[in-house]
């Protein structure tokens, strides 16, 4: 590479960073909630990726708190044990055993995995999860089957996050990584799905921003392109008419419960894509979609 090229070579590098400034001042000092999940907990690379992207959040003034999933863990550690799992309506009962393994992997390794990962990048992580100050308080949750209501065992419904611990924490120096646990008023552990609680978290703290890591690209439109911007309405019209189907439908209607409960903008982005956090809140186009509120 000869002197000519490597000064082009910079000058783009500084050209993304004046691409950035913009988004550095207009979201400076919001929260911004991740859910890690999908590939980018499985891929050594990816995992570093999103380390890297979240510390630098916090470097340059966002305050970012990660929630992560965990179900392949959970999965893996059940068939170790010999244990068969169950499911009800398409959900996994969760009984007295489960939950114990799942409280194990999810506080016990899922979440200090991710604390140590953010840490080495630099940043100050801090793992919690819904029991640490009964921060989320939860009741069973039911299905229906057939007409009639079934229990799932210790499965979590959410209904009501103690922000206070979160705030403490970002607007310290720190990352919290919250893992998907919650309790009720008697003590009882329950296992809530990630995305539910990354929703809850985030109409809890007020967010900015809710972005969710998928294995998806994005929501398509019916010739099958990105939509990189939508409003609510129009997510809902597209479910209407058949254009978002199948298992995007419940991720869809998760992202309009938290807009319409103060979430000004949720983003479903590929975690598959080095630096998808970067991409997605520094650049005009963005990498994903983004579903806005009305007063994003």
């Amino acid at each position: 590479m000869n002197d000519t090229d490597k000064m082009d070579r910079l000058i783009r590098k500084a050209g993304t960073l004046i691409e950035a400034l913009p988004y550095i001042r207009k979201f400076s000092g919001k929260t911004v909630v991740v859910k890690y999940g999908g590939n980018a907990m499985v891929n050594d690379d990816l995992k570093r990726s999103v380390m890297e992207d979240i510390t630098l959040l916090k470097f340059i003034g966002l305050n970012p708190i990660v929630v992560h999933g965990g179900g392949p863990d959970i999965s893996k550690a059940l068939n170790d044990r010999g244990v068969k799992s169950t499911f009800v309506n398409g959900l996994r009962y969760t009984d007295a055993l489960t939950m114990e393994v799942a409280q194990q992997v999810l506080i016990g390794k899922t979440n200090k995995e991710i604390v140590a990962l953010l840490n080495k990048t630099g940043g100050r992580a801090i793992g919690i999860s819904g029991i640490d100050g009964s921060f989320i308080l939860c009741e069973k949750s039911y299905t229906e089957v057939d007409g009639e209501k079934k229990e799932l065992g210790y499965v979590g419904n959410i209904l009501h996050v103690k922000h206070c611990i979160l705030d403490l924490l970002t607007n310290d120096q720190y990352i919290p990584v919250v893992a998907p646990i919650g309790t009720d008023e008697e003590g009882n552990s329950y296992n809530i799905n990630a995305d539910t609680v990354a929703a809850a978290v985030a109409e809890a703290v007020g967010a900015e921003k809710l972005i969710l890591l998928t294995d998806v690209e994005g929501v398509k439109d019916s010739n099958g392109d990105i939509i990189y911007e939508a409003h609510s309405r129009e997510i809902k019209e597209m479910i209407d008419d058949g254009t978002i189907s199948g298992g995007m439908i419940p991720k869809v209607e998760g992202c309009m419960a938290a807009i319409e409960n103060g979430v000004k903008g949720v983003h479903i982005i590929d975690g598959r894509v080095p630096h998808c956090l970067l991409l997605e809140i520094f650049t005009k186009s963005g990498i994903g979609t983004l579903i806005k509120g009305d007063d994003y």
